[in-house]
């Protein structure tokens, strides 16, 4: 007796090439990888400074490695695609509703970028007053 297999059509590893919104989809997940990797690099950084100026100072020698600044820059682009892409999406995911009618999608889109200027400001006031 012959054995059926279902017919399965071999799939290229750069599928998501073949289409804008594909490579869209890909690069907003890949981001994911370097945002855990700002997330981690933060937090060596609170712990250097909770161990002292010695660790602090080794700190800034492996934050200044050329490597790390290289990686730090990717992951600044990364991040750049992470919000743009995310900030896009957030009307299809929420809708908002003032009086009965529904809110455009570009007020909500440019009231997030405005609360992001708003808070970067504010970061940016703390850190150099």
């Amino acid at each position: 007796m012959t054995e059926l297999r279902a017919y399965r059509r071999q799939v290229s590893v750069w599928w998501w090439l073949r289409k804008r919104s594909y490579f869209v989809f890909v690069m907003r997940e890949l981001s994911s990888i370097f945002i855990a990797w700002l997330v981690l690099f933060l937090l060596l950084f609170v712990a250097a400074v909770g161990r002292g100026p010695r660790a602090y100072r080794d700190y800034l020698d492996f934050a200044a490695h050329p490597v790390v600044v290289a990686v730090n820059v990717l992951a600044l682009l990364f991040v750049a695609v992470h919000v743009v892409t995310w900030f896009a999406l957030t009307p299809q995911a929420m809708v908002l509703q003032v009086r009965g009618r529904r809110v455009p999608g570009s007020l909500i889109i440019a009231s997030q970028y405005v609360g992001l200027l708003v808070v970067s400001a504010f970061v940016y006031w703390l850190v150099t007053r």
